[in-house]
């Protein structure tokens, strides 16, 4: 389960924040994989999962997902289901296709950025020299008052 994220609210409007990315997008840089391919710890030693607090969804998942398990009560109100190693985990995975990473520069913050609006950057080292000079530039206003 996620948390939520937690931002500091700008000071100034969006048009005064200049944004530096770097983006490998799922569908792009990414590709499913198993959990053979990724050495999934699941797969090779087993897991368990507790059930007490499952959704009745989840129960059912877990018990009727193809896979070989066993219930186990270790105590009162203590239950697990234990699905023994080399077997598909619940969990996706993925493999990076080690493409180039998506190297952006564009106007607004987090709350106006648009990556379809912004600069694409081919060339690495001027994307670290934009972004390195910009910093720069920053730090001089800072010192400046």
């Amino acid at each position: 389960m996620k948390r939520p994220l937690q931002r500091a609210t700008p000071l100034l409007p969006t048009g005064s924040y200049t944004t530096y990315a770097i983006r490998q997008p799922l569908n792009t840089h990414f590709r499913t994989a198993t959990c053979e391919e990724v050495d999934c710890w699941a797969f090779r030693n087993g897991w368990r999962i507790r059930v007490e607090g499952l959704s009745p969804q989840d129960k059912y998942t877990a018990t009727h997902s193809g896979r070989r398990w066993n219930r186990e009560s270790v105590a009162e109100g203590e239950t697990y289901f234990v699905y023994p190693a080399g077997q598909t985990c619940f969990q996706p995975h993925r493999v990076n296709l080690e493409r180039p990473a998506f190297l952006i520069m564009g106007r607004g913050d987090w709350r106006s950025f648009n990556p379809r609006l912004a600069k694409l950057y081919t060339d690495e080292s001027e994307w670290v020299e934009t972004f390195a000079c910009h910093l720069d530039s920053l730090r001089e206003k800072l010192n400046q008052g």
